[in-house]
């Protein structure tokens, strides 16, 4: 094992798309555990939305990474050491180790993965937190009926294509919208009823056209112009899970038109819409045994299929993130980090 290991830290507040220049690259010892701890190996990073804003010194539901800090991430890691009995060197395990090669975590807080029943970078994606917050935020806020319309954006990401699917099992149809022409192929494989290309001219007509009865559920992970066309096709009663912005996360500016707040308010009066934004982490309680009951053997038998792409090595990780951020990725974004 070598004696130390490199991490990401963060060194300046990113001004749009984050740079190499808003980062330190660390050398460090590998630590030794404590009691109750394990030291991991770094298999795969998960790379997420919500980390851009974590790099942003703004109130939100959890607090900015300090400057100095690690870069948070949830990582698939092998125990390397370990000073409690709730693992075991050679363990596989899901954990938060972040943007580093090594780490050292509460043991108790770990989850032993079986490399045999799925691969264990599904935990990362459509087995872990994005798939989790399809599943609740789908069926906890959208709660789709059988014979309604389930639309939503970044359909091809990990969050996107899992709410789709889950709709269709459910029962629902599922429109999902991407960008290009390559995502909207991905669509048709992943099942989707209608698949629709931002990028093309007159969004709001082909979503007329895809969905003429209107949207009853639309799974807001985007917003910008994708949300102005969905807007007016939402039914009265309308629910509008509201997960994510990534369309305005490396902005700098207000993004919204003069009287766009406006126009929701209204169509939220006059529709009796629900919109209502959530973390996932708040519906761990209640359903995350459900959703793993679900979700693992639709993922098994092929009711849920799943895209990933995985980019090789550490030294690779800022371009993989600002990759996903701007739509390059196909998928749940995972950098492999070890062997």
């Amino acid at each position: 094992m070598t004696e130390t290991y490199r991490s990401y830290r963060l060194a300046a507040r990113p001004q749009g798309a984050p740079t190499a220049n808003d980062f330190d690259i660390e050398t460090r010892p590998i630590p030794t555990p404590r009691e109750g701890q394990a030291v991991l190996r770094t298999l795969y990073l998960s790379l997420d939305p919500y980390m851009r804003g974590r790099m942003d010194d703004a109130k939100s539901y959890a607090p900015p990474v300090e400057i100095g800090g690690l870069m948070v991430g949830a990582t698939v890691s092998e125990v390397v050491a370990t000073e409690s009995d709730a693992v075991s060197v050679g363990d596989v395990v899901l954990g938060y180790g972040g943007w580093a090669e090594y780490s050292v975590e509460n043991a108790a807080h770990l989850r032993v993965l079986d490399p045999d029943e799925v691969p264990v970078t599904t935990a990362l994606g459509v087995l872990g937190m994005p798939g989790f917050t399809a599943y609740a935020g789908l069926l906890a806020i959208g709660r789709p009926q059988e014979g309604e319309t389930v639309a939503v954006a970044a359909a091809t990401g990990p969050v996107g294509s899992a709410v789709g699917q889950i709709a269709k099992l459910k029962g629902a149809k599922a429109i999902g919208i991407a960008g290009g022409e390559k995502k909207v192929e991905l669509l048709k494989e992943f099942g989707f009823d209608e698949a629709l290309d931002h990028r093309e001219d007159d969004l709001r007509g082909r979503l007329k056209a895809a969905a003429p009865h209107g949207i009853d559920v639309y799974f807001e992970n985007v917003g910008g112009p994708v949300w102005e066309a969905v807007l007016p096709r939402l039914n009265l009663y309308g629910r509008v899970p509201v997960c994510g912005m990534v369309a305005n996360y490396n902005g700098t500016a207000d993004p919204a038109p003069a009287g766009a707040m406006e126009r929701v308010m209204r169509s939220t009066l006059t529709k009796s819409l629900t919109i209502r934004g959530f973390i996932q982490t708040e519906f761990v309680e209640s359903m995350h045994d459900d959703f793993l009951r679900d979700m693992t053997p639709w993922v098994k038998s092929g009711d849920v299929k799943y895209q990933e792409e995985v980019i090789d090595g550490f030294d690779n990780v800022l371009d993989a993130f600002n990759g996903m951020l701007e739509g390059r990725n196909f998928g749940k974004t995972v950098v492999k980090i070890g062997e």
